[in-house]
């Protein structure tokens, strides 16, 4: 059985700002000042996937984790490749680092080959979990999401908890946010303040209040920057937004685009143009929240919809997906020279909308 019994004991200056200090606020004059915690704290008593240590700040949260995981205790960086993809062990594939990235809800993939330096606060956050996590069996951090704002990481602690069980490895999170309890959903909880140990059994998360509407092509000015491809929008675009407690958080452009080959070619279809989720809101599934309701509409209207994802994550969450059939694999359209290259391509994937119709968002799909 995990036990905690710390002892930080440290000798109390002489100084005359310090005496000086003792008689204005009364307080007793001693040798050392002592800080100890002393109480169980069986986390692996039982198998687990995520952890969390909280509490205020000088309660002892850093101490107690160090002192049960050692040297898997926050470890440091570095930073110093032109792209913080390249920093990144070489042993990963791309695939591996793309999926890491994109499971902590850094899918920005223009900021994936930006050096760390330049990033935000929130976008720095991210990739330095999405290392962490991919490169350690064990990822103990600490101040985890104390530089981000609190719509940032509550969905980044969702993210992260659903990316640790999927892989099987482990996580603790350091933290004085009470907060994000209910989104890390932890298995276990200690409280050093308190001295306490607690279980905790995984639930739902917390619901968020949506609303979709039809907006004006100038909307996706707003989302543009945070496309992989490029920040172009075909003029006679329908566009969507997503908003989440009154904030744009995802952006879908649908398009009329009758099948060009085959035996339904030329039959009317409308597809996606641009599915954009702003990165704050990253890691949620919001996107297909949106396309799914979208899609249902459409279906309602008598209209079929098709999706046509690049992004290997995005692939497999649309073949995930039971309300999206496969259509087409990906297939990659380059240069022979490209492939000789190893620089590869654009995989596009096909998929058709094969589910709920619902007549009674129809009038969404016309932004009435």
């Amino acid at each position: 059985m995990s036990r905690v019994d710390v002892v930080v004991e440290t000798p109390i200056s002489k100084g005359m700002r310090v005496r000086q200090l003792e008689g204005m606020f009364d307080v007793p004059q001693a040798e050392t000042s002592k800080l100890a915690w002393s109480f169980d704290a069986p986390y692996d008593a039982e198998p687990w996937s995520v952890g969390l240590i909280v509490g205020p700040s000088g309660s002892g949260k850093s101490t107690i984790a160090r002192s049960l995981f050692g040297q898997d205790f926050d470890p440091a960086i570095r930073w110093s490749a032109p792209s913080v993809i390249e920093d990144f062990d070489e042993k990963f594939l791309m695939a591996d680092i793309a999926e890491a990235c994109s499971a902590v809800g850094f899918n920005t993939i223009p900021a994936w080959m930006r050096p760390f330096a330049v990033l935000s606060n929130g976008e720095q956050f991210r990739v330095a979990l999405a290392r962490k996590m991919l490169e350690r069996e064990l990822a103990v951090v600490d101040e985890f999401t104390s530089v981000v704002d609190r719509q940032v990481a509550k969905i980044a602690s969702h993210a992260v908890q659903k990316y640790v069980r999927r892989r099987a490895r482990k996580f603790v999170a350091v933290s004085c946010h009470y907060d994000i309890e209910e989104w890390l959903q932890p298995d276990w909880v200690i409280e050093p303040a308190s001295q306490t140990f607690r279980r905790r059994s995984v639930r739902p998360r917390p619901q968020l209040e949506g609303e979709i509407k039809r907006v004006d092509h100038s909307a996706w000015d707003l989302f543009a920057p945070y496309h992989y491809l490029n920040n172009e929008l075909h003029r006679s675009a329908r566009c969507y937004v997503l908003t989440v407690e009154g904030r744009p958080a995802a952006f879908a452009g649908m398009l009329s685009r009758p099948i060009s080959q085959g035996p339904e070619k030329g039959t009317a279809i409308w597809g996606t143009s641009r599915l954009v989720t702003l990165p704050d809101f990253q890691g949620l599934g919001l996107i297909f929240t949106l396309l799914d309701t979208l899609s249902s509409a459409y279906a309602g209207n008598g209209d079929r919809v098709r999706a046509y994802p690049a992004h290997p994550s995005f692939i497999r969450a649309f073949d995930r997906s039971p309300k999206w059939r496969l259509v087409h694999r990906p297939a990659q359209n380059i240069t022979s020279r490209r492939s000789q290259l190893g620089l590869g391509g654009r995989p596009c994937a096909t998929f058709e909308y094969e589910a709920e119709a619902r007549p009674e968002l129809v009038q969404l799909i016309h932004g009435e």
